[in-house]
């Protein structure tokens, strides 16, 4: 039983409304994906027009997963997303386990990631070698702790900011190629065959892989749930609306790039948004989109920082984590011991990996994982009654989440089969919680 003192305690503030929400779901999902993913996707398929049904099918796939989370977050308007509901569901293990892969593996990774993408495109304007490039990564994950360490308004209002900026960049880029392409679309219907030996069913799932890593932020909603001034009419709208406006963008990038680029530049290129960006504007193109994607970058960092610590707060105050996270800052009413953790091993990473691809190998796979848990976690939850009854509810229940946990579970599988030595690994990586969730359970009973 907790002190009766606890009662007295601070309390996070509800400050959130459906505009500061869209800013955190499309602030977070756009990060480095739609600049990075595009030209790595070009090597599993043939034609344009396969690789932009593979998204819009990963829309659609996306989209179900947001009215799923929008159901469990108005059902269970609690601060901590997932693992509250996990933990309502299933208990405590698999909620601490959801956790533990949250802090040591799926939401610190991305921030050490795209810190460095950041520092990459810093280095289009100022020059960063060695230590240098490393420090001012390290100082983007540090300055951004302290952001959301003293509030969440300023947090929030630097979303919103940065969220403004990277949608109308890309809308820019989109529009700039839409007029300069105008009927000319000859470069679409180019042809060159896949150069990924995965085969036929493996490249596909790949390539959703590929492409679901760049629609991955979405879920991160729900962690703010308890600090939303009315969740249940704050999460719904904000799914559909972000999503929606993620879908059109990632579409019309996508066209963009293969009217200005066709098949074969897209998948030569590194830096594909630079490239097209370059044709279209000019030599101030390539300084436009490195602007764009370091703000993109941090956006998406900044927006983890504010949500994925509220996971680690939830869970202390539960007792299935270090008592020393169930802390709110008594003058800036935020969960700051649980910021500092997330902060501190986002640089641990960093500092140990110091590679984008190694660093976020495997996180997709391992959010999948927990998907397919979240999913079966509603029909738990609907069965048994549990939560809010006046919430949200997916339409065409069960349908829909039987198409999404059917489409999950054969992603998973794909990925185990043609890849297993990486699935391997990554299922130990999310194993090595076990032995602290038992003795974590034990102490609690």
């Amino acid at each position: 039983m907790r002190p009766m003192q606890d009662t007295a305690r601070p309390s996070l503030r509800r400050v959130l409304g459906v505009f500061d929400g869209v800013a955190v779901l499309v602030g977070i999902t756009i990060g480095a994906g739609i600049f990075s993913v595009p030209q790595i996707v070009a090597r599993y398929q043939s034609t344009f027009f396969e690789i932009i049904l593979f998204w819009v099918l990963a829309g659609f796939f996306v989209f179900i997963g947001g009215l799923i989370y929008a159901e469990l977050g108005t059902r269970l308007p609690n601060t901590g997303g997932e693992y509250v509901y996990l933990h309502r569901a299933f208990g405590p293990f698999v909620g601490f386990m959801f956790g533990w892969a949250q802090l040591f593996i799926i939401r610190t990774s991305p921030a050490a990631g795209l810190s460095l993408i950041a520092t990459n495109y810093i280095g289009h304007f100022v020059p960063l070698d060695g230590w240098a490039h490393t420090a001012v990564a390290l100082g983007i994950i540090v300055l951004l702790g302290v952001l959301n360490y003293v509030g969440l308004r300023q947090a929030s209002i630097f979303q919103n900011v940065t969220t403004f900026i990277k949608v109308f960049g890309l809308l820019a880029l989109v529009v700039a190629g839409l007029t300069q392409v105008g009927a000319d679309t000859e470069l679409l219907h180019t042809r060159a065959e896949p150069t990924a030996d995965l085969g036929p069913i493996g490249n596909i799932g790949a390539l959703m892989l590929l492409v679901l890593f760049s629609y991955i932020g979405w879920d991160r909603v729900g962690y703010l749930a308890g600090e939303m001034k009315n969740p249940s009419r704050t999460i719904p709208p904000t799914m559909i609306y972000g999503l929606g406006v993620i879908f059109l963008l990632y579409l019309s990038a996508n066209f963009i790039y293969h009217a200005t680029l066709g098949m074969e530049g897209v998948r030569a290129s590194k830096i594909v948004a630079s490239e097209v960006a370059t044709i279209l504007f000019g030599p101030i193109g390539a300084g436009f989109v490195a602007l764009l994607v370091i703000i993109s970058c941090i956006g998406s960092i900044n927006g983890t920082t504010m949500a994925a610590p509220r996971v680690y707060y939830a869970m202390s105050r539960d007792g299935l984590f270090f008592r020393w996270l169930d802390y709110v800052h008594p003058q800036f009413r935020t969960p700051s011991r649980a910021v500092l953790a997330q902060t501190v091993w986002a640089s641990v990473i960093l500092l140990v990996r110091q590679n984008f691809q190694d660093i976020v190998a495997g996180m997709t796979f391992a959010i999948l994982i927990f998907y397919v848990m979240t999913t079966l976690a509603l029909f738990k939850l609907r069965k048994q009654g549990l939560g809010e009854e006046a919430c949200y509810r997916v339409p065409l229940y069960p349908y829909l989440p039987a198409v999404y946990l059917i489409g999950l579970v054969a992603l998973i599988a794909v990925r185990g089969i043609f890849e297993w030595q990486n699935s391997l690994m990554d299922i130990a990586f999310i194993a090595t919680g076990l032995p602290f969730a038992l003795a974590w359970l034990r102490r609690r009973h």
